[in-house]
């Protein structure tokens, strides 16, 4: 597989979003709360992770099971996006608490744990890069 327009858009809003997640998460937490920066980058953040949901979308999946040219790693989009409705609902409803757990575990799950599936030696992104660091 190349890295075709579809490709780079989508891991240009998931390397921004993984980037970016950790400061609106924590923009509200300890003593100095900023709450203008939190809702600055949390919004792009979750515009980066619906562009990342939405490209993934016209991704073909790898090996495996499949459905269509959909693997078992399209689960996550509906997922994901499901899961950022719930947190703005948690939000309306002034649920605090849950409305971070949840950005949380999205943070946690849709950035960093499918990131670092993309890092496995078979997939495009992992391979590219172990093979530039003679690991492959």
């Amino acid at each position: 597989m190349q890295l075709t327009p579809i490709i780079a858009i989508h891991l240009a809003a998931a390397l921004a979003a993984t980037a970016l997640g950790p400061i609106a998460l924590w923009a509200r937490k300890g003593r100095t709360q900023r709450p203008r920066l939190h809702r600055a980058a949390g919004y792009a953040w979750v515009t980066l992770m619906v562009a990342t949901a939405v490209s993934a979308i016209f991704i073909s999946g790898g090996n495996g099971p499949r459905w269509g040219s959909f693997g078992l790693i399209h689960l996550l989009i509906p997922l994901t996006l499901g899961m950022l409705v719930v947190s703005f609902v948690l939000l309306a409803r002034r649920n605090i608490v849950g409305h971070r757990q949840t950005m949380q575990y999205i943070y946690v799950g849709a950035c960093v744990v499918a990131g670092g599936f993309t890092l496995l030696p078979n997939r495009l992104l992992g391979h590219s890069l172990w093979t530039a660091l003679g690991m492959a």
